[in-house]
């Protein structure tokens, strides 16, 4: 299956963050374009993030992550409101699958499987 998804994991608590809410925007010559959000399960995950029966296209992609309004309802003020990460998607048939590990003072991504 292609598509895009992603798992959130609060290192700090060592825990899923079940509830960031996440954006998905493809980049349309000098604007990016909305195509779906979601916000991540009780297991930090969210399983896909285009719209049902979309189809991934190549091209430029950003996720962004409301990392402060997760934060701000577990009590702690964090250092990144947002996590916004762009990445390419040169192959539409492979799955882009893109997991963030944050804290309230960093954070880290990668592309995952």
């Amino acid at each position: 299956m292609s598509g895009i998804s992603s798992h959130v994991l609060d290192t700090s608590r060592g825990r899923p963050a079940s509830g960031v809410r996440v954006a998905l925007e493809i980049r349309v010559g000098d604007r990016w374009q909305g195509l779906g959000s979601a916000a991540a399960d009780s297991n930090g995950r969210v399983a896909q993030l285009l719209p049902a029966g979309a189809a991934l296209a190549a091209g430029i992609y950003r996720l962004s992550f409301d990392t402060g309004g997760y934060f701000r309802s577990q009590g702690v003020e964090p250092f990144f409101p947002q996590v916004v990460v762009v990445f390419e998607v040169r192959d539409p048939d492979q799955h882009y699958h893109v997991p963030l590990l944050l804290s309230p003072f960093g954070y880290s991504t990668y592309r995952g499987s």
